[in-house]
């Protein structure tokens, strides 16, 4: 088993860990009543995010570089021959991705050439099955499997004009015109998309391997230079090392890369070394050549040279199938496959951790805030009780006024904690409207409007320019509503700190940012793919259709996760001062509720000191179970780094003194902004008299 293979298997087993200590923490907290809507929520979000995780690698090539060959040598030799097929000419005629979905069975899906007279991308056909033509997949047959991924090779002879109607072809290119023969007839690809479901112990622990052919596709399918390729955690260009970079490679190179030369996750890799063996040089000579032919590769890239990668994937196969040691390392596959270990699975790793713990973290540090709120309040009460011992009666009737006093100051706070919803629920809605796909749809529609009217190339190009502008536009407007959102819940919660004594910690920042980056490289993939060539050379009504059929496409995508993301932002920010609240009253009410049975004798002085005992008792022992799931979350990650440290796990809440309810310090409360503080305050002032005093638990569940 080679060292990529194994790395991938293990950040599998990391993953499935890490997922069944998540599901532990919320099967205890749902035992112990301590996970509201929104927890549970966000821990079935990172739960979800574990279960379809993905790790992409594109294979990017012109034909007859050995891309196929090069799968067959990283991820399936272990099969004893080839799975993908490989031979002179091409052998991947369409853009494949091989993956494993388990609610489907093993198959090939693809999607006929003929979609592409139609509107719609290929993302728009995925979401159609009936689009799909599909063919099972024999996965007890190596013969069985190798014929049927024979599939992504066929092509099918159509008229000139057909091919033009699908994009894919042009008259006033010289090469293609040339491809026409005495009938008319040129040849194409017989499907524009395959999806190979195949059960695979890599591909079913997550990774995706997309495999593209030449320069033709990416220049006819804009999706896979906008989304498919960029979206790759890492993308390997596969060259000829005889031949090194030629004008076609470079022109794939350019609309891949986009001017980001340095971007890690862009590898080179130079196939075919073998051709430079020669039995009359010495070994030296050999690598000298090698050495050569990866340095020119490195300057014509403008890459690290340390990012090009001799290997002959042919002579690495073989080495594996027949276990000859030698043969492989002078393959240099080995190397290849270090790096890709060291390029893809930490990287990988970490953000899929850190994007686990941060929703992880935040669901586990409210419970403790909840829990400790609770201890805190216990031993409050069993101090004033454990006063009363020995005491009058007048000593029991002044501290039940006390106890209603502060109940009822308690429900004034609470009535400001209502009046801030529907300020809330306001920028929300100035927020939601920027970004929601109606506003997007207005822009569209002016778009096409104007692009209807450009004459001249300047003239289109002014009008993309402008879609673009109008995206980051809306954007920056939804974020400035987010960012006063966000300054409004943190002068809230000084409030509360202030008159409560409560210590929250700051609502999670968030911000739109990413996505108008995204914006950003949607429009210098824009511009490498339909440059200032393919505006004067294809006519404007095809312009106007693969725009709206690619960019806008995307645009969507990208405000739908924008508004979704600034949704659940927006949910999660109440309801941890509505848990605090709760937890608040239910210990108010039942101190007062103690304290009345105490004077009207209805209840035992040292029964009630007992009951509270017990009660803090066990909110200690569940402090100590939830600092023990935290760890276990955080171990998995520890222990397949490799780096032999430790995390400093997350410190237990220090054991509470005696005190008195008077002596809790809060900092000073931050300022809310001033036209909302008038809103806020106004609201609370006009509920004073409708919320009664008691209100159910039902009024502070946060809307989901």
């Amino acid at each position: 088993m080679s060292e990529l293979v194994s790395s991938f298997q293990h950040l599998g087993a990391w993953r499935d860990a890490l997922a069944t200590s998540i599901d532990k923490l919320r099967r205890w907290l749902n035992a112990g009543q301590l996970l509201d809507q929104d927890a549970a929520r966000r821990l079935d979000l990172a739960q979800d995010r574990l279960a379809g995780d993905k790790m992409i690698i594109a294979f990017v090539a012109e034909f007859s570089r050995g891309k196929s060959e090069l799968i067959n040598a990283i991820f399936f030799a272990d099969y004893g021959r080839r799975i993908l097929p490989s031979s002179a000419g091409r052998t991947t005629m369409c853009p494949t991705e091989l993956m494993y979905d388990e609610t489907l069975p093993p198959c090939i899906r693809a999607l006929p050439i003929e979609t592409r007279a139609r509107l719609g991308s290929t993302s728009d056909f995925k979401r159609s099955a009936v689009e799909w033509r599909v063919f099972p997949l024999n996965t007890d047959s190596t013969e069985g499997m190798l014929d049927a991924f024979k599939l992504v090779a066929e092509t099918v002879r159509v008229s000139a004009d057909e091919a033009r109607m699908y994009g894919l072809y042009d008259a006033s290119d010289p090469d293609q015109a040339a491809a026409i023969d005495a009938n008319g007839m040129i040849e194409i690809s017989r499907w524009r998309h395959a999806i190979i479901n195949f059960p695979h112990p890599l591909l079913q622990s997550g990774l995706v391997i997309l495999d593209t052919p030449g320069l033709n596709a990416i220049g006819t399918e804009p999706e896979l230079t906008l989304s498919l390729v960029p979206s790759a955690h890492a993308i390997l260009f596969v060259l000829a090392a005889d031949a090194g970079v030629t004008r076609s490679d470079l022109g794939v190179w350019r609309h891949i890369v986009g001017g980001e030369s340095g971007n890690s996750n862009h590898i080179a890799i130079l196939n075919k070394i073998d051709g430079l063996w020669d039995q009359l040089k010495s070994a030296a000579e050999i690598d000298a050549e090698v050495q050569r032919q990866v340095q020119s590769v490195a300057e014509t890239l403008h890459i690290d040279v340390a990012r090009v990668f001799p290997v002959s994937a042919q002579k690495g196969l073989v080495a594996k199938v027949t276990h000859d040691e030698p043969l492989l390392q002078q393959s240099r596959l080995p190397q290849l496959e270090s790096a890709l270990v060291e390029l893809l699975v930490p990287a990988k790793r970490d953000l899929v951790r850190k994007q686990t713990i941060a929703t992880v973290d935040r669901v586990i540090t409210e419970v403790r805030q909840t829990l400790t709120a609770r201890e805190r309040s216990l031993v409050e009460q069993l101090y004033e009780l454990r006063t009363l011992q020995g005491k009058n009666q007048s000593s029991i009737e002044r501290m039940l006024l006390r106890a209603r006093a502060e109940q009822k100051e308690f429900e004034e706070n609470v009535r400001k904690l209502f009046a801030t919803r529907s300020v809330l629920g306001r920028l929300a809605d100035e927020a939601y409207g920027q970004v929601r796909l109606d506003a997007l749809r207005s822009c569209v529609l002016a778009t096409r409007e104007d692009l209807r009217k450009a004459r001249l190339t300047p003239q289109f190009s002014a009008v993309t320019r402008d879609y673009f502008e109008q995206l980051r536009t809306l954007l920056r407007r939804a974020n400035a509503s987010l960012a006063e959102i966000e300054r409004m819940i943190v002068g809230v919660q000084r409030l509360f700190a202030e008159q409560v004594g409560w210590s929250l910690p700051p609502p999670m920042s968030f911000s739109l940012e990413t996505y108008i980056a995204d914006v950003d490289r949607l429009e210098v993939a824009y511009r490498n793919h339909f440059g200032t060539i393919a505006l004067l050379t294809r006519d404007k009504w095809s312009l106007i259709e693969r725009f709206f059929d690619t960019v806008v496409v995307r645009s969507r995508s990208i405000f739908a996760a924008a508004e979704r993301d600034a949704e659940a932002w927006v949910r999660s920010l109440l309801p941890p001062l509505e848990m605090q609240v709760r937890e608040q009253r239910q210990q108010l009410k039942k101190r007062t509720d103690s304290v009345s049975r105490i004077r009207d004798a209805q209840g035992s002085l040292d029964e009630r000191i007992g009951q509270l005992e017990d009660a803090l008792q066990q909110a200690q022992g569940q402090l100590a179970e939830l600092k023990r799931h935290a760890d276990r979350i955080c171990a998995p990650a520890q222990e397949t780094s490799g780096a032999g440290t430790h995390a400093e796990p997350p410190p237990k809440e220090a054991a509470l003194p005696l005190v008195t309810p008077d002596s809790p310090q809060s900092p000073a409360p931050e300022r809310i902004v001033a036209a909302n503080a008038q809103e806020f305050a106004a609201s609370a002032d006009s509920m004073q008299d409708s919320a009664p005093e008691d209100e159910s638990d039902t009024q502070l569940r946060a809307e989901t």
